[in-house]
């Protein structure tokens, strides 16, 4: 397993901006497919996006042209920018990693992805 190590979780206001990251610490990095999962109170486990270890990038419907997810092999880093941010956009943030291949949107299903992060927490509030 590769650990992961994200951070940069805090209060902000609904339409503010965010950046999370995520370390990586162990193994090479740049062969890794790396995505964001996020899990709202109460609710299930939510895809939110992957780069795949060629750079192909897939974001959820809920968050395109608002979120940017890029990688920086250099660092071990996965980010995510989050723009205009909303309260539904409330949720633990979880990166996750995997060197498996996908095919038919596999990317957005938990089970692919093998290392997991501690997760950290984006509130939306006034």
């Amino acid at each position: 397993q590769l650990p992961l190590v994200e951070s940069g979780g805090r209060l902000v206001q609904p339409g503010g901006s965010l950046t999370l990251s995520c370390a990586a610490s162990k193994r090479p990095y740049g062969s890794d497919s790396m995505a964001w999962f996020r899990q709202a109170p109460g609710k299930e486990l939510e895809f939110v996006a992957v780069v795949t270890w060629i750079g192909n990038i897939y974001y959820a419907d809920s968050v395109k042209d608002r979120f940017t997810i890029s990688r920086d092999n250099a660092k071990n880093t996965l980010y995510l920018y989050m723009n205009a941010l909303k309260a539904e956009d409330t949720a633990v943030y979880y990166c996750a990693s995997t060197t498996r291949a996908f095919s038919n949107g596999s990317y957005q299903r938990k089970g692919e992805y093998g290392s997991w992060g501690q997760g950290t927490q984006v509130t939306v509030s006034y």
